[in-house]
């Protein structure tokens, strides 16, 4: 590998979740610097090697710095924890609360408790968001928002099926979520807002202009806004709009409108632009520029994996090595996964042949990987926990509508860490009427909870031997499991769900589901928390 030369710090933060710097506006402290998080333990020196990496972990030992992190967030965030919380582990997450959230189901049966599974109320970790003057740029990264077009739908029973019955999408308030997101990018008025992917809900050429509308007040506001395509948003045949009981065809995206209504968010700023993809680099600052890859296959039609043709491999290399003889860091974001991050999503959700990328990634340094697509927070790296690391950001348009902060250096130092999108803030400030939107973190767990409770249910519809209250309980262990692999923090409920009683009714039916399967793997990968991993000093 080649080992870069070292440059004056610098830094970024990306979103795909939420993040967030305290303040207000563009206001920059008298050093220049915009906020960034801080502890004591961050300002204090470490033996660690720069090419190693931390991860911020309940069940594996901490280093010192993150301990006296956590020690801070303990004091900020117990009260009003109950007796139950795990000391350790839940001040770890970073999250808040206690109390048991029931899903969909009614009464409670399963016996894994939202103490475990709690994630929204970032709200006190947000205050002590103080200006740093280590990290001196910001990126702000939101992934698969989904956005639909509001003139695309009545909001009848067909759309509230597909809604109920989805992935875990909230469609329904898409619009209120996106506004709150991008409130906050003008807010802590980051160096750029990055959108890596399934800008849409299928492609809708609709939905397409009305986000593009939406992003020039933030481009007005002087954060430049770059954006991919994902799988969903280009020749997308899938592209819907609902009226009643009905759901018809919607004008779709071609590559060239793709380009020709983001233009202004990227494209047309671009200081190289691949000829044979929407793939372009465009240039952050003297010392950064970002690699924008376009890992989707949409010709002649929207395939669902990602893939990267040959001469875009050319192109990126050229870029690569241009910016090793500038001396300039790059930082690569695309759509699709680069490592198999799952082992149930593998053929659609990792870049075909991916490990070629990884190969000229780390040949010519780069210090780390972005993406979206899996809908599931989560990190890893190239090998062994060594390698190239990718961090994967949840979808803002699935609760707890995350989006990432990553902090770096462009001698490859980083900090990387989620927050979520404050919508009832926005709704409070906005004077929504809506219920949802007002109590939405409540609205959110319970709406994603309904949506895995909703699988379940159907998974074991035709198991025989087992009864109502069995297919209850253990659908509710299923929705709260998957709920809190998917906001990655299953490793907090982990030795607590191999005991419960519905484990035991899952992996004693598990020749008749698929779910068994799925539900071993994610307690063999509940290893840590992965809304946090920060490289070593």
């Amino acid at each position: 590998m080649r080992k870069r030369k070292l440059w004056k710090r610098a830094s970024v933060v990306l979103i795909a979740g939420s993040v967030l710097w305290g303040g207000s506006g563009c206001a920059r402290n008298t050093n220049g610097d915009l906020t960034s998080f801080q502890t004591a333990s961050e300002s204090s020196s470490d033996s660690s090697e720069s090419s190693s990496v931390e991860t911020v972990d309940g069940s594996q030992e901490s280093q010192a710095e993150d301990q006296t992190e956590d020690s801070d967030r303990d004091q900020t965030e117990e009260s009003g924890k109950d007796g139950e919380s795990k000391g350790n582990e839940d001040s770890k997450s970073g999250s808040k609360g206690s109390e048991e959230i029931g899903s969909s189901g009614g009464s409670k049966t399963s016996g894994l408790t939202s103490s475990s599974l709690d994630r929204w109320d970032r709200r006190d970790e947000k205050k002590r968001f103080e200006r740093d003057g280590e990290w001196e740029s910001h990126l702000i990264q939101g992934s698969d928002i989904h956005y639909f077009a509001k003139e695309l739908t009545d909001n009848g029973p067909r759309f509230q099926e597909m809604v109920e019955y989805g992935d875990g999408k909230i469609v329904t308030y898409i619009d209120a979520i996106t506004d709150a997101f991008l409130d906050e990018v003008m807010e802590y008025c980051p160096d750029a807002l990055i959108l890596s992917g399934d800008l849409t809900l299928e492609g809708e050429k609709k939905s397409h202009q009305e986000l593009a509308k939406k992003l020039e007040k933030v481009e007005d506001a002087g954060i430049p806004v770059l954006v991919i395509p994902g799988n969903h948003d280009i020749n997308n045949r899938k592209a819907g709009k609902y009226k009643g009981t009905q759901r018809m065809p919607a004008e779709y995206t071609t590559p060239e409108e793709f380009r020709e209504i983001y233009r202004d968010f990227g494209y047309d700023e671009a200081l190289s632009e691949d000829k044979t993809s929407l793939s372009y680099v465009y240039e952050l600052d003297d010392e950064t520029r970002i690699l924008m890859l376009d890992t989707c296959q949409y010709r002649p039609v929207a395939k669902v994996g990602g893939a990267i043709l040959s001469d875009t491999y050319d192109w990126i290399e050229e870029q690569l090595k241009s910016a090793w003889e500038d001396g300039v860091m790059v930082i690569p974001i695309a759509h699709h996964n680069l490592l198999d991050e799952s082992e149930i999503y593998v053929d659609d959700c990792t870049i075909e042949h991916g490990e070629q990328l990884v190969d000229l990634l780390e040949e010519w340094d780069a210090p780390f990987f972005l993406s979206g697509h899996l809908h599931v927070q989560h990190y890893k790296h190239a090998s062994d926990n060594k390698g190239l690391p990718e961090m994967v950001t949840g979808s803002l348009a699935t609760p707890g509508c995350k989006y990432g902060v990553l902090s770096y250096c462009p001698d490859g130092e980083f900090y990387y860490r989620t927050w979520a999108v404050d919508v009832e803030k926005w709704a409070k400030e906005h004077g929504s009427k809506k219920k949802d939107l007002l109590n939405f973190d409540e609205f959110q767990g319970e709406f994603l909870k309904k949506v895995f409770y909703n699988q379940s249910q159907k998974a074991l519809e035709n198991i025989p031997d087992l009864t109502d209250a069995q297919k209850k309980q253990m659908s509710d262990y299923y929705a709260d499991l998957n709920d809190a692999y998917y906001q990655g923090t299953a490793y907090r409920i982990c030795e607590q769900a191999y005991k419960d009683p519905a484990y035991e009714l899952w992996m004693n039916n598990n020749a008749l589901t698929e779910l068994s399967e799925y539900i071993e793997y994610i307690l063999r990968d509940a290893k840590t928390d992965y809304n946090q991993l920060r490289s070593g000093r």
